[in-house]
Parts: C-alpha cells; structure tokens; sequence
C-alpha cells in the first residue's frame, strides 16, 4: 500500500505565531531614573546646613515692610536649596495624607512617562489593536489629564500645599537675619535655581519638539 500523501501544512499558523510572540519594547526607565539621581545629589550637595536655617539666636523681628522683604530675598538666595526641600515635603505630606489623590497623580505621571516621553516618537502607540498617532496619545493624555483635575481635588490640593510651603519661606526668611551669612550679593537669585534644575530644561524642550 502506497503512504497516504503528506497533509500541508498552512504557513498562516506560524506566522501567527510569529505576530502573537511580538510585543512592544517597554522603554527602560534606569536613564530617567539616573538622571533624577543625579540631579538630586547635585542639588542636595549645594544645601547649607540645616544648624544655620534653624539657628534661635539669629532669628529677629525686622523693623520696617521693606527690611523684612530684602531678608526674604536674601535668605532664599542662600538657602534656595533648604526651602525647595521644604516646599518638598509639604507636598509630599499633603499627597500622603491624601491617599486617593496620590494615586491618581501616579497614575497620571505613569501614563505620561511610559505613553509619551519615554516612546520613541517614531514608534505608534498600539492600544488594544488600535494605532495611534503621536498628536493622539498626545492629546489623549491631555484631555485625561484634564478630566481627572476637574473630577478630582489633585490640583487643589497640590496648589494649597505649595501655598503652605511658601507661606513658611516667607516667614522664615523675614524673621531670620542674614547678617551673619556669607552671601554674594552679585549672585542673581535666579541662577541658583537654573545651575540646579539646568538639566530639566533640556529634557522639558525634548519633550515639546515632539508637539
């Protein structure tokens, strides 16, 4: 008896399964999470002392409106880095307090980080099988950004604790005297800040190119 004749096989199957193994590159996160380590170190090695920000014997009521806003200028030219510290963790203890708010802020920076900045902008964004387009993802993210400040108290909340945390600045910086502080006064306030934050320019610039 002759071999019955061999059964062809469709070659759909393993294309299948060829397409079914693909999946997306998920952008690693060790360079962002290096660059913010960075920054961070960079910023906290230009802190001052937390001795000279708390020091009793040096804290004063100032005289006149004027006296006490050319202190708060001062103060915050020296110890920039103590109040951006500061401002920190009274955001970050509002957050905390709000559980649900926190999350949602999460959720939001996460969408951003992995749909957005950190996707190739050559690379379509697939959800589900749909494609789409930079412009989309972007304006997606936009409008779900937008609806969750609406629909939540996120941005109430983070603007109430940056209030709070300027407010204590304010007050430390005009009932602490900075006479006995070495501070250059040829120094611009704003380049404290720039040779701090200088690296988040660049990345906020990469990230609006794309628009």
């Amino acid at each position: 008896m002759s071999s019955p004749p061999p059964i062809p096989i469709s070659s759909q199957q393993s294309s299948h399964n060829h397409q079914s193994s693909f999946t997306l590159p998920i952008p690693s996160l060790r360079p962002i999470l290096t660059r913010l380590s960075g920054l961070s170190r960079h910023a906290l090695s230009n802190s001052r002392p937390w001795t000279e920000l708390i020091d009793r014997t040096a804290f004063s009521r100032p005289g006149s409106l004027s006296e006490a806003a050319s202190r708060v200028r001062k103060n915050v030219a020296y110890f920039r880095v103590n109040y951006l510290i500061v401002l920190a963790v009274v955001l970050a203890y509002s957050l905390i307090s709000h559980p649900f708010s926190l999350l949602t802020l999460v959720t939001l920076s996460g969408a951003w980080i992995f749909l957005y900045v950190l996707r190739p902008s050559d690379q379509p964004l697939v959800i589900f099988g749909r494609t789409f387009s930079d412009t989309q993802a972007l304006l997606g993210l936009g409008l779900a950004t937008l609806i969750a400040i609406l629909v939540t108290s996120v941005l109430s909340l983070i603007l109430t604790a940056v209030m709070v945390g300027v407010v204590i600045v304010c007050a430390h910086g005009a009932f602490r005297d900075p006479e006995d502080l070495f501070l250059d006064d040829q120094q611009p306030l704003a380049s404290g800040f720039t040779s701090i934050f200088g690296g988040g320019a660049s990345a906020s610039a990469s990230v609006m190119s794309r628009v």
